[in-house]
């Protein structure tokens, strides 16, 4: 069954729209190679704004939204928090402010790039961006129950879009869908299995003494 979320006081208060653009803006800036590692270890670890659990939700609406995974969480996190003006001040913390980093490091970059240590500088970026983007889904995937479904589709978007390199939407098209056709039928079946568990049993019928009759109760002739 589902576990429930815990508790809103087991969290950290609600955040103003100035510490959200001053949170993502840290993101942003420490986020080489993938901001959204940061993110989460901003978000459920250093503030405790959410947990994992609700964390993972979010993430999961802004991976099949248009547009980049970490905007749009960025973007519904402020909305949640503080409203609009919140998610505009985590979308300026989060795109504005690194954009002038970004912009002044690719100049540099059309200037050094053929430079041989440079090309190893950014090979050695290139590792640590999946060893924690690998970190970061392998916690994501703790927060979850542990189900057959929910191993199975893993493995499949997994399998397509790692392995075999499908495209994402077709993908994304089929095996979302399917997930939620999973979890709706389970938990329609644990709500059965509960209300079943529930339910008043019917005592049993009293035993019958020897030599009586059982539909009337009366001694045999």
């Amino acid at each position: 069954m589902p576990v429930p979320p815990p508790p809103r006081a087991a969290l950290a208060p609600l955040p103003t729209p100035r510490h959200l653009f001053i949170e993502f803006a840290r993101m942003g800036l420490s986020g080489f190679g993938g901001v959204l590692p940061f993110v989460r270890r901003a978000v459920v670890e250093r503030n405790r704004w959410l947990d994992d659990r609700e964390f993972v939700e979010l993430l999961s609406m802004g991976q099949v939204l248009p547009g980049p995974n970490v905007i749009n969480v960025a973007l519904m996190m402020g909305l949640r928090f503080a409203g609009l003006r919140g998610a505009l001040a985590a979308f300026a913390g989060l795109v504005m402010v690194p954009m002038v980093v970004v912009l002044s490091a690719m100049l540099l970059y059309e200037h050094y790039r053929d430079v041989a240590a440079v090309q190893r500088m950014l090979a050695g970026m290139t590792a640590v961006s999946a060893g924690l983007m690998l970190s970061t889904g392998f916690r994501l995937a703790q927060s979850q129950s542990p189900t057959v479904r929910g191993l199975l589709v893993g493995v499949a978007a997994f399998a397509a879009i790692g392995l075999l390199r499908w495209p994402l939407v077709p993908v994304m098209a089929v095996l979302v869908p399917l997930g939620l056709l999973l979890e709706w039928r389970a938990e329609g079946q644990a709500l059965r299995l509960a209300a079943e568990a529930a339910a008043p049993q019917d005592p049993p019928a009293p035993a019958q003494p020897p030599g009586t009759d059982g539909a009337a109760g009366e001694p045999r002739a």
